[in-house]
């Protein structure tokens, strides 16, 4: 029998978590010039100061007591922008760079919508762990206003006992950002920074390129470990444009700079994109669905460049009849590559199952479940899609999976599962 337990702790989406984010005004004009960016400066510039200490109390009576670290954020904006003019910021009082600052700022509410689709990987930072003790890492699908979802984290901890316990949240959530050019919108890869005082649990990743316009979606994360023993945390997502998909790839050794890289290759036009932690005889490998409906293995020589991939696995049982897909990267066992997957099947109802692959031909299918081992029950039907349980990835802790799942497109639920116990429904 399915030893299987869920947790009762519940993340929600909070229209309360806000974010002071660069608004980056120019990328939004039409050339003219002079620049959008030059004219607003230069009209503060020429306030007197009487005008501008006004304008300034106004901001901050308005926002300063929602934030952290406000009149920072904007003196760390001001100096962006002053770098893309050339101004002299010696000549300019502190005031005024911070109203300056505060014109390029706005303020988003990043997780209003949703809150859903989580990933978890074994912490960067392992120290004072107790024994049976992880500490972990999670990703999350934050969706806020005009449906744009970006990419939240939150550290917390598990023991091989079934309990877990979460980081705080800061009280306040800082963005990622590029650093660059002001008038130009960032074209293919593009490298991201945690601000410098701004805790992991409380940094957000927001779209940042024309093809990422609309969302960065479902990253599914893999601790990856390179054939010369070096460590990297990996990131596969959708970059959605309001369009058209693109697949890429997050890369991060310290999770202070994440490289945004855009992922080539016929097999880089879909989504969900699962990729191996290690290489498999001297292949990268990925599992993904190509045709909305199969499951396939992808091998490429690159982490960056994907072509097809040969079928691996198609619908069988009723609770998957309309299509399949990974629910994350593969976990590596003693058995076999273990990969748990989503079904769909009448009514459009998601669960989660699982397949087995041969570790050292993962084309080859060992077992799979006949039923799901997650699917949704009555208390969690309910939300912006209803009928929906997804996960973009489960990590093994001992003889335990850990699975941090999405529940109706709209709150994240973890469940616990013993490895045995699933291997033996295959």
């Amino acid at each position: 029998m399915l030893n299987l337990v869920t947790h009762p702790l519940r993340l929600h989406a909070d229209p309360s978590r806000v974010v002071v984010r660069p608004f980056h005004i120019a990328w939004q004009s039409n050339g003219t010039t002079p620049s959008r960016t030059e004219r607003m400066v230069t009209a503060v510039l020429a306030m007197s100061p009487e005008e501008t200490r006004h304008q300034l109390e106004v901001v901050l009576k308005d926002f300063e007591a929602r934030h952290w670290q406000t009149r920072r954020v904007f003196m760390t904006r001001y100096d962006e922008i002053e770098a893309q003019l050339g101004l002299d910021g010696s000549q300019i009082g502190d005031e005024k760079r911070q109203l300056i600052g505060a014109y390029f700022c706005h303020e988003y509410s990043y997780a209003a919508a949703a809150l859903m689709n989580p990933s978890a990987v074994p912490h960067f930072d392992q120290s004072g762990m107790q024994p049976g003790s992880l500490r972990i890492l999670m990703s999350m699908r934050s969706v806020g206003e005009g449906h744009i979802s970006s990419v939240a984290f939150r550290e917390g901890i598990i023991t091989d006992q079934n309990e877990m316990r979460l980081a705080p949240e800061p009280p306040f959530a800082t963005a990622a950002d590029a650093i660059g050019d002001e008038e130009t919108a960032p074209a293919g890869p593009v490298t991201v920074y945690r601000h410098r005082d701004s805790t992991l649990s409380g940094t957000v990743i927001f779209p940042i390129t024309q093809a990422q316009s609309k969302g960065l979606e479902d990253m599914r994360l893999v601790h990856f470990t390179h054939d010369d023993g070096q460590q990297e945390w990996l990131g596969t997502y959708t970059a959605y444009n309001g369009s058209q998909i693109q697949s890429e790839l997050l890369r991060t050794r310290d999770f202070r700079a994440f490289d945004l890289v855009p992922m080539t290759g016929s097999a880089a036009r879909n989504k969900g994109m699962g990729l191996f932690p290690r290489k498999v005889n001297g292949k990268y490998m990925m599992i993904g669905r190509q045709d909305g409906e199969n499951l396939f293995l992808i091998e490429s020589d690159t982490l960056t460049h994907w072509d097809e991939g040969a079928l691996l696995l198609t619908p069988e049982y009723p609770w998957e009849l309309v299509q399949i897909g990974n629910c994350g990267p593969p976990i590596e066992l003693d058995e076999g590559w273990l990969v748990l997957t989503h079904g769909v099947g009448a009514m459009r109802k998601y669960s989660i199952g699982a397949v087995l692959l041969d570790k050292q031909d993962p084309s080859k299918v060992i077992g799979r479940t006949r039923e799901p081992i997650l699917a949704a029950a009555n208390e969690d039907r309910e939300g912006y899609v209803p009928n929906v349980v997804y996960s973009c990835g489960a990590l093994r802790h001992g003889d335990k999976l850990f699975i941090p799942y999405g529940v109706a497109d709209s709150s994240v639920a973890f469940a616990f599962v013993d490895i045995q116990s699933l291997l033996s429904v295959m």
